[in-house]
């Protein structure tokens, strides 16, 4: 059995939580979290120590975390984004929002949480300037961002004993936020946003803190970029 602590990534085929999974792998066992398993097997066949763990985020029971019995790290970076005014945004929408972003977040940790005890872990919620500010046509997805900031917020107060971060990224160079522009009719440009490594580099510098440390909030923005 490894001696290296685990960590646990949702999203981790691709974008932030694939860049994640780089960043954390040279210190850690990996497990990678998503729904498609093709997608995790060729992240998880780059990275010693990682495997993948697929399943449908928005559905997961007890069994799927049978046998994770200590658990140092859970990053949560899953999340899907529908734009829109709330005048003509379906229930549809805003339930599947919801689920995605917060109730899958919530509902992981709670069934982590003995293993997270075990070793005394951290719980990472990659979160968005839309978790700090809500702009028009955001209403879903920043609601679904402030409601994760509550739930880490909750965590961090009920589990003393664990180590709870908010990661507030602006815009990143992701198919995520391809499709945001395309939504926006905008134009994409990559230039103005940050890399996934930078958001990665902000998670390892949470998670890699000294034991006294506790880093609850980071907030990172591309430099001459737009703010959310």
């Amino acid at each position: 059995m490894s001696a290296r602590p685990t960590a646990l990534v949702t999203g981790a085929s691709r974008g932030v939580g694939a860049a994640i999974a780089h960043a954390l792998a040279p210190t850690h066992d990996l497990l990678l979290g998503g729904r498609d398993a093709e997608a995790l097997a060729k992240v998880a066949a780059g990275l010693p120590g990682a495997r993948p763990w697929p399943v449908e985020l928005t559905a997961v029971t007890e069994a799927d975390v049978a046998g994770i019995d200590r658990l140092d790290v859970l990053v949560h970076s899953a999340g899907t984004v529908t734009l829109g005014r709330i005048a003509v945004t379906p229930v549809e929408v805003w339930r599947r929002t919801m689920d995605i972003n917060v109730i899958a977040a919530a509902e992981l940790t709670r069934l982590l949480l003995p293993a997270l005890r075990a070793a005394r872990g951290q719980v990472v919620m990659i979160n968005s300037g839309a978790g700090q500010r809500a702009n028009p046509v955001w209403g879903s997805y920043a609601a679904s961002k402030f409601a994760l900031r509550a739930l880490a917020d909750a965590l961090r107060l009920e589990e003393p004993d664990l180590r709870v971060t908010t990661v507030y990224p602006g815009r990143v160079d992701t198919d995520m936020q391809r499709g945001v522009r395309a939504q926006e009719n905008g134009s994409y440009e990559p230039e103005k946003y940050l890399a996934p490594e930078s958001v990665a580099r902000a998670v390892v510098a949470a998670v890699t803190a000294s034991p006294d440390a506790h880093v609850t909030e980071i907030t990172v923005r591309p430099v001459g970029g737009p703010v959310s």
